[in-house]
């Protein structure tokens, strides 16, 4: 079981969130405010947090900027608001999910343990003694897919979590159309519950992180993508 650090100010949604992770079996540690999370991971160690944006004293995005100086704990942030432009600060800035308010605490019990399941594969992965490599473009483009490194022309590239295991999974499934429904399912886990304008955010940054190679992926209007290459 997991050790979940919840972070908001509002009492009310700590305390629901509380009731069903500790139903689940594992452990909660509460906090109030953006500058109390920081200090609390200072001092112990989480297995995942989830954090609020809209608090006081330190903002959700503030503090995750700070906790990943120190650590890489996975991080699911909570908001009442949906704009896209949250998401991607929230996504460029290394969260693993986002879930907007109100919520099923169901279904975050679900992503939480969807992240944990990634985390552990990632790290499954990384522990493995022969790296998998992909080149493409006569090695304009390469992926050190265990050591999650990515360089085009010999610059490394910088994504964030679900970057890297998007890219993966599409790199892998090369010239392969992927549904909506696969690329979600296999990439984030679960059930997304209809929200597929998370993947396309995704999409979005991925393209942007590849530059002269976001061409490689294509949208199949109608039914998903395809990261498109000869080889």
């Amino acid at each position: 079981m997991y050790h979940i650090l919840v972070v908001d100010d509002e009492a009310r949604i700590r305390s629901i969130i509380k009731k069903y992770a500790e139903f689940e079996g594992h452990t909660v540690t509460e906090a109030g405010d953006g500058m109390e999370a920081v200090r609390l991971c200072r001092k112990e160690k989480f297995d995942i947090i989830i954090m609020d944006i809209m608090m006081p004293e330190l903002d959700g995005f503030s503090a995750c900027r700070e906790i990943r100086k120190t650590v890489k704990t996975p991080i699911i942030m909570l908001s009442a608001r949906g704009e896209e432009y949250d998401k991607i600060n929230g996504f460029e800035l290394g969260i693993d999910d986002y879930v907007v308010k109100p919520f099923s605490p169901k279904e975050l019990m679900l992503r939480i343990d969807a992240v944990m399941k990634r985390t552990k594969r990632a790290a499954d992965v990384g522990n493995k003694k022969e790296n998998l490599i992909v080149t493409l473009d006569d090695g304009g483009l390469k992926a050190d897919i265990t050591a999650r490194l990515v360089f085009i022309d010999g610059e490394r590239v910088e994504m964030s979590p679900k970057e890297y295991d998007l890219f993966f999974y599409m790199l892998e499934n090369r010239n392969i159309a992927l549904s909506r429904e696969k690329l979600i399912s296999e990439v984030w886990g679960y059930d997304f519950f209809g929200d597929g304008r998370t993947l396309d955010t995704h999409i979005k940054l991925l393209r942007k992180s590849l530059g002269k190679y976001a061409g490689y992926i294509v949208t199949l209007r109608g039914v998903g993508y395809r990261f498109d290459v000869e080889e």
